[in-house]
C-alpha cells in the first residue's frame, strides 16, 4: 500500500525508488558506459550550490539538505568564479554606504 506522497497526483504513477532513479539518470547522462553518468546525490549537491549562489543562507541550505553540521554543507557548496567575483565587488573602496 502506497502513501499519498508516494503517488504522483497528476499521473497516478508510483514514485521511483532511489535505485530506479539512479539507473535512469545514469543511462541518460553517461558518456563512457554504465556507471559514468550522474546520480541523484550529485544533483542534490549541485542544487545546494545553485541555492547558495542565489543567496540562500547556510542555515537554509542546512534545512533544505537536512545536514546537521555546517561543515557537511560547506564541502558541497562550490561557488562559481563568477559568484566569487560578484561578492568581491562588494569590497571595493567607495562602494559602501557610510
Amino acid at each position: 500500500m502506497l502513501g499519498p506522497r508516494d503517488v504522483c497526483p497528476d499521473t497516478g504513477c508510483a514514485r521511483l525508488s532511489y535505485g530506479q532513479a539512479r539507473a535512469l539518470l545514469d543511462g541518460h547522462t553517461s558518456f563512457g558506459g554504465p556507471g559514468t553518468g550522474w546520480d541523484p546525490h550529485e544533483i542534490r549537491h549541485s542544487a545546494l550550490t545553485h541555492l547558495g549562489e542565489g543567496g540562500a543562507s547556510l542555515l537554509m541550505l542546512m534545512a533544505k539538505s537536512r545536514h546537521k553540521k555546517t561543515e557537511n554543507v560547506r564541502r558541497y557548496f562550490h561557488p562559481s568564479p563568477e559568484a566569487i567575483a560578484e561578492v568581491t565587488t562588494l569590497l571595493r573602496p567607495g562602494d559602501r554606504l557610510r
